[in-house]
């Protein structure tokens, strides 16, 4: 059985329709981007998994618990993204770790989970000392508090420098070795076509395309795509990270 389920999901604004008739499966244990241009439902589609935003019509199952009967079961199991505006600024990161801890009713090791995303020397740090990659790997470290079966990521690398993001891409990777589910949004396709098993691409409220990046881009090439450019073996960031190395550049 899929670790999500998601059938015939609609979700109304007044006459607008935000989401039209989605249907799509996550995997247990993968990592499942969901894909499109700003707008099309990607946000609003995984606020209703996470049982956060109400939905007009449709079935979505989390785990085997359906969210319109069992939301608090479901929220048990997952871990959602939060952004760093929803952090108290006045406790640091251990603090905030205890806080998150003592929401779930958990006993967890708070330097080890620092250590776990490489922020165990910020540690008396608060939020706003802390770099835009740092914000994104204490916003995972919170994610991970309660071992989730799950993880949303909304955006996860959006505005960080390359090594950051590359330094991001490791971590969800091994959430994933370590048998976590990954749902995430993105708008970078290289990081889509690097850390997705699967992807879904949405337009108009509505998903148009699902599979693997490489099936994707097979049934792109079969209908006799090129491109005007020769693609290379490198890229610009490839030539930024060979020049400057790959290490974080944290103060």
């Amino acid at each position: 059985m899929p670790i999500i389920e998601v059938a015939n999901l609609v979700k109304h604004y007044g006459n607008f329709v935000a989401v039209n008739d989605l249907n799509f499966e996550v995997e247990e244990g993968e990592i499942f981007g969901l894909l499109g241009p700003n707008g099309v439902g990607k946000t609003t589609t995984l606020e209703i998994i996470e049982t956060l935003r109400p939905k007009t019509s449709g079935k979505v199952r989390v785990a085997g618990f359906d969210i319109d009967t069992h939301p608090q079961a479901i929220k048990q199991l997952i871990g959602v993204q939060l952004q760093s505006s929803g952090f108290y600024p006045n406790l640091n990161l251990l603090e905030l770790i205890d806080l998150f801890s003592g929401l779930y009713n958990v006993t967890v090791d708070s330097r080890q989970l620092l250590r776990k995303v490489g922020l165990e020397d910020k540690a008396k740090n608060k939020i706003k000392q802390l770099s835009g990659g740092q914000k994104q790997r204490f916003s995972i470290a919170s994610t991970i508090i309660n071992q989730p079966q799950i993880i949303f990521l909304d955006e996860p690398t959006t505005g960080l420098d390359p090594q950051s993001r590359r330094n991001l891409w490791e971590l969800i990777k091994q959430l994933r070795e370590q048998g976590t589910t990954v749902v995430l949004t993105t708008h970078y396709m290289d990081e889509a076509e690097e850390l997705c098993d699967r992807v879904a691409i949405m337009d108009g409220g509505k998903i148009i395309a699902t599979g693997s990046p490489e099936m994707l881009i097979d049934e792109l090439l079969a209908t006799g795509f090129t491109k005007s450019r020769r693609a290379r073996e490198a890229n610009l960031e490839d030539v930024f990270l060979g020049l400057t190395g790959k290490e974080l550049r944290e103060t």
